[in-house]
């Protein structure tokens, strides 16, 4: 083992939520060890999940573009295809310039990559054992927990990632599957879904949940089931998989629904039916670190774990598994540790499913403002009323507005179409100012543009949009 040393943080875990706290704390003068053993930066998220799924959708975007719509624009194409193994390429490259980014940002302000697989000691020691077995020490100041998650299994599926695939398997199948099971109506089932459904799989979505995209506001997911189910996704919900097993290159899967069994094959089966704390390198229970009952890591406003000096961010913390949730987690800790008097808040933490047309929500459903004992008023306006989108082709989904009836203050927006992911941060900017639907009614939008729906939606909150 190497001689310790006694750097003001090391954060475990190279994530969003530990590059971006290793970054600002090192903004903040700090001397910052950030350890990871992946070959590359970014974690979960920048290397087999958020940047190369987003690279396939994009692709597999523009195939089906191609196929089904350019001809509206006037473009034909004789003898279109697609060169599978060049998409690959071409995600596996973006990827890599997203990691030497973060790379470059790390020697940029001076945060030190130790190489290796980190174990947190008592009294803040955390050991890192590098690829070639050395083994260096490092007595921290302060430590931050950033470990991520890791895709949960079903017991009779286990993940061999050649036919029964996690996120990470499902990003790097070599073929089109004739037939892909997704179990799992959330956000990954439906994106990956969505990716192979457009090169030429037949897909089939198996959710034990009532609906899709469970806890989405009620409009949304019946806008995104009619959709989805016009594009060719086959959906299944309220049906519980009850057993599964691999033949071969064959995987069958068994469903009950309301007391009738089913059975269906497939030649690749994605699950993805959540994800759960990944501790590796932590012992909770030699440590005496507080968890809660999902096995996370429990922590106050300031990220702060019951342990001095330790602090906990990201999917190792629970809640909504999100990359952006991890890095304002990382900041708030990099902040907190520096001395400043900074503390996390959800109230307003954005969602974003990146199919096509996207869904982008932020705040309360229509029903849970309703279960709060809250009075609202609702504004909804569709893309189809709006010119952009209509120049566009793409004029699918709403924006929708909850306010309080009382004080016009915006409890919640869900929207759904095309490019909602940029749209909604305009909302989430006025929501962190408890503004209200005028506030955005009288604000100027450029036309012709997208954002005049989110415009229209709100003065619809107010009674009174002008093209609807």
């Amino acid at each position: 083992m190497s001689a310790s040393s006694s750097p003001d943080l090391v954060v475990i875990g190279g994530g969003p939520g530990g590059y971006v706290a290793a970054i600002r704390a090192a903004q903040l003068g700090l001397t910052v060890v950030c350890v990871e053993a992946d070959r590359t930066l970014g974690g979960t998220c920048v290397n087999v999940g958020c940047i190369p799924s987003k690279a396939l959708l994009g692709s597999s975007e523009h195939y089906e573009f191609a196929r089904l719509h350019a001809a509206e624009h006037g473009l034909r194409f004789e003898g279109l295809s697609f060169d599978l193994a060049q998409m690959m390429k071409r995600k596996d490259e973006v990827v890599a310039q997203n990691t030497k980014g973060v790379e470059f940002l790390f020697k940029k302000n001076k945060v030190t990559w130790a190489k290796g697989w980190g174990t947190l000691k008592p009294g803040n020691v955390v050991e890192v054992k590098g690829h070639d077995g050395a083994v260096t020490s490092y007595a921290a100041k302060h430590v931050i927990i950033a470990t991520g998650s890791v895709p949960l299994e079903l017991p009779f599926l286990r993940f061999d990632e050649e036919r029964i695939l996690s996120n990470v398997g499902a990003l790097r199948i070599p073929e089109v599957p004739k037939h892909l099971i997704v179990i799992g109506g959330g956000v990954i089932g439906l994106e990956l879904g969505s990716v192979w459904r457009r090169l030429g799989a037949t897909v089939t979505v198996i959710e034990y949940a009532d609906t899709i995209l469970p806890g989405n506001d009620a409009d949304v997911i019946k806008e995104a089931t009619r959709i989805f189910a016009r594009q060719g996704l086959e959906l299944h919900t309220g049906t519980k998989v009850t057993g599964g097993h691999r033949e071969g290159d064959r995987v069958v899967v068994t469903t009950e629904k309301g007391g009738e069994t089913r059975t269906f094959g497939a030649d690749y089966v994605l699950v993805s039916i959540g994800r759960k704390p990944s501790l590796t390198g932590i012992d909770a229970a030699a440590l005496g670190l507080a968890l809660g009952r999902r096995g996370e890591i429990v922590v106050d406003d300031r990220m702060r774990t019951n342990l001095p000096h330790v602090y906990a961010i990201g999917d190792a913390v629970g809640g909504k598994l999100l990359a952006h949730k991890a890095e304002d987690e990382g900041v708030i800790a990099a902040e907190v540790i520096a001395g400043r008097p900074a503390h996390m808040h959800y109230h307003n933490m954005p969602g974003v499913v990146y199919t096509w047309p996207e869904v982008a929500t932020c705040g309360m459903t229509e029903a849970e403002a309703k279960a709060a004992g809250r009075a609202v008023k609702v504004g909804k306006f569709p893309f189809s009323a709006n010119g952009r989108a209509r120049t566009m082709g793409h004029t699918d989904g709403f924006v929708k507005f909850v306010t309080d009836a009382r004080t016009d203050e915006i409890l919640g927006c869900h929207m759904i179409g095309p490019n909602v992911s940029d749209l909604l941060s305009e909302v989430v900017l006025a929501m962190e100012y408890r503004g209200t639907a005028d506030d955005i009614g009288a604000t100027v939008h450029s036309h012709p543009t997208l954002s005049e729906v989110v415009k229209e939606a709100a003065l619809g909150a107010l009674g009174r949009p002008l093209h609807l």
